[in-house]
């Protein structure tokens, strides 16, 4: 199954914005602490930390939230290259930073993983319109601090759900537009009730049909929370979750196909008994998950403060799928004999299930007093999987029974961290930074793709850096950081995978001014045993990956917040890196060759991106907002059939609000232009190649294929809120 689980919660502080997405500040002093933002401590930095990071607000992303997805809703960030299966951004989606596919992207929510145990990727269609429950994210470029869950190889996302409010308030959100996308929403909050209590929540519902041929999507999803607070105590409860039906669309274009139908869907195609070609009209991912999280701040003096949450995810669900004339021994079938013949291929429909339990408890103490900030904390986290199939109907089933399982796997994985994190400000103008993690992860799976796996692996991670005020405009920073990371499921597809090691070197620099922000770093990211994208799909769609032993990203990131009246605003960034596998050896037509240094797989040169806004009047916004994408290589060989081309994007945004009296208070329309110079580009695809030895006896010819992830042309989204 394309997907899996997630979840938990903890922790604290925000403060500090100084990154192009953030309204301007005259000077690098932080601000007051947000009182949820305790639960997001560990993880967050300011910018008194040597780390390179983006924040994104509530508001930020207002005027845009009209029903896509969160990685769409980043899409503009330094760095970042977002991706959509059904091309139009509801649905399955994907990110990538530095070049770094989703497996490296490191997601919390309120503080805690949010990334699958086995696959270590992050589904977000698993909850639909869960940006409209984000107070805050935080992007961390790099290793980051990644004190909880799995260490970071490109990057660190972490969220903040919905802030405590002490107003009552109701919320009727709707939009539309094409491909028959429709979302729906009501939110409210009780607000504070005897001084002390919150109730708040949110049901959504997204339908699309989708860019590309019956990519459709049915998504629903709830959000309640409950918050008490007191002089010294916040307390959440949350549960929240999901349920998508999607049909599949994971399969991509061959190159000719994507110059004559760029809509096309291949999946569920199959030939009826009249020779007639024909689509299964059920072939879905079908898959729901619910999240429980406990989080407990408690302040016990004026210099200590404790967070301890206790948290559990159940996801469980399936894909369907039509399959042509399969072989009975895939399924454990035992030939047939049918008017006198011996039949041993079937026509069928299957279910590949995923059924999930994942829990477990993260905490932390934090000590803050005069120049020393420090938190110790750490985690423990189980997931336990099962991995089954089942024939639903077969046009020959032989004996099979009735619910028999023609696979029956599963899989247990245990991982628990500890560490210390610490902040000293060694003078009015220098801060030390230092955070150390011990790691244990233990993973056993029986599946016929992984093996018999029964693998722990122990990590040290240890952070250190600095920093430099200048004065209350000019910040400095340099830190050097160690990751280790595990392979993941399908990881062992491909063999015995060997553990990741990254060394990660960031030198930047931020100026802040009333008018004026400005954010520049260098970095240097060195790989050992990186396990690198291949560019091939498993039989699941899902990306494979292979060890290719020393590797590295280096790469300038500007980004800037220019403010030049009250009206406009621009808000440039730039990212120029050159990504490199080193001594790459490939067996091309039957020898082993070493092609040198090779560019590493989904990584491009240049990214560009920009949001010119204009306010002429305080009640409105207009936004454009623009994005170049370089050209980049699906594979590792630097092979021309990989080339994944250049393509430029541009999105026209559009807000107005309408304010009222009484009891109604405001509504807000929202417009959404996306790709408005219908530009046809592919911000996805595949590569793989295969040894042929049939075609000429006696020699092996090494073959090459590609596929593409089209993306919609100009298309829109118009949308009102109600607040009351």
């Amino acid at each position: 199954m394309k997907h899996t689980i997630l979840t938990m919660s903890a922790f604290f502080v925000l403060a500090t914005s100084v990154f192009a997405q953030q309204n301007p500040t005259d000077s690098l002093v932080g601000k007051k602490v947000v009182l949820d933002e305790v639960f997001v401590s560990a993880v967050r930095v300011t910018k008194e930390s040597p780390v390179t990071f983006s924040n994104l607000t509530k508001e930020d992303i207002k005027s845009r939230n009209l029903g896509q997805d969160i990685p769409i809703l980043m899409n503009f960030l330094p760095s970042v290259v977002t991706t959509s299966d059904a091309g139009a951004g509801v649905g399955y989606t994907g990110i990538r930073v530095r070049g770094s596919d989703a497996t490296r992207v490191n997601v919390t929510i309120n503080g805690i993983p949010y990334n699958d145990a086995e696959s270590q990727g992050t589904f977000w269609v698993n909850m639909p319109d869960f940006a409209s429950s984000v107070e805050s994210l935080q992007l961390q470029r790099g290793v980051g601090t990644s004190t909880n869950g799995a260490s970071a190889f490109g990057a660190s996302l972490n969220l903040l759900t919905d802030a405590f409010s002490e107003d009552a308030y109701g919320q009727i959100s709707s939009s539309f537009g094409s491909f028959n996308t429709l979302r729906n929403n009501i939110k409210f909050s009780t607000g504070l009730l005897n001084d002390h209590i919150e109730i708040s929540g949110r049901l959504s519902r997204i339908t699309s049909d989708g860019y590309v041929d019956r990519a459709s999507s049915e998504l629903d999803s709830y959000f309640l929370q409950g918050a008490y607070k007191d002089d010294n105590t916040l307390i959440k409860v949350l549960l929240f979750g999901g349920h998508e039906i999607t049909y599949q669309s994971w399969f991509g274009l061959d190159p000719e196909t994507l110059a004559t139908d760029r809509t096309f869907n291949p999946a569920g195609i199959y030939t009826d008994e009249d020779g007639n070609t024909r689509f299964y009209e059920n072939e879905v991912d079908n898959y729901k998950q619910d999240h429980f999280q406990l989080l407990w701040n408690e302040k016990l003096s004026d210099f200590w403060s404790t967070n301890i949450a206790l948290h559990y995810t159940r996801g469980r669900g399936y894909f369907e799928q039509f399959r042509e004339d399969d072989d009975f021994g895939t399924y454990g079938f035992e030939p047939i004999t049918v008017e006198g013949e011996e039949v041993n291929t079937t026509d069928l429909i299957r279910r590949r299930w995923l059924d999930n339990d994942f829990y477990g408890t993260v905490f932390s103490a934090n000590y803050s007093k005069d120049k020393l900030d420090l938190i110790i904390g750490g985690g423990w986290n189980t997931y336990k999987g099962d991995h089954f199939g089942e024939v639903i109907w077969a046009r020959f089933a032989s004996d099979s029974q009735y619910n028999e399982r023609y696979y029956d796997d599963n899989s247990t994985k245990i991982d628990f961290n500890i560490y210390t994190k610490a902040n000293y400000r060694l003078t009015n103008k220098w801060s030390l930074y230092g955070d150390l993690q011990y790691r244990t992860v233990g993973y056993e799976a029986n599946g016929e793709d992984t093996g018999l796996v029964d693998d722990t692996f122990n990590f040290f991670n240890p952070k250190a850096g600095l920093t430099f005020d200048l004065n209350t405009n000019n910040n400095f920073y340099l830190s050097y950081a160690v990751a280790n990371r595990e392979p993941n499921r399908n990881d062992y597809e491909n063999g015995n995978p060997r553990p990741e090691r990254l060394n990660d070197l960031e030198l930047g620099w931020r100026y802040v001014s009333s008018e004026v922000q400005v954010n520049t770093n260098i970095y240097y990211m060195n790989y050992k045993d990186q396990l690198v994208l291949t560019g091939e799909l498993n039989d699941v769609g899902a990306p494979l990956r292979a060890n290719v032993g020393d590797s590295y990203r280096l790469g300038l990131e500007i980004d800037a917040n220019i403010r030049f009246n009250n009206q406009f605003s621009l808000r440039p960034n730039i990212a120029l890196s050159t990504n490199k596998n080193q001594d790459f050896l490939f067996q091309r037509d039957g020898v082993v060759q070493n092609l040198g240094n090779t560019n590493i797989a989904f990584s491009p040169n240049i990214i560009v991106g920009n949001m010119f806004v204009y306010s002429p009047i305080a009640q409105m916004q207009l936004s454009l907002l623009s994005k170049y994408v370089g050209k980049q290589y699906m594979g590792n060989i630097d092979a021309e059939a990989s080339v994944l081309g250049a393509y430029s994007q541009t999105d026209l945004n559009l807000q107005y609000e309408l304010e009222c009296n009484g009891f109604l208070k405001s509504i807000v329309f929202s417009g959404l232009v996306n790709n408005l110079f219908n530009a046809e580009f592919e911000s996805n695809g595949y590569f793989f190649t295969f040894d042929d030895d049939f075609s000429n006896p006696g020699t092996i010819t090494t073959i090459e294929g590609a596929g593409f992830y089209p993306q919609a042309g100009i298309n829109f989204l118009l949308g009102a809120t109600v607040n009351f």
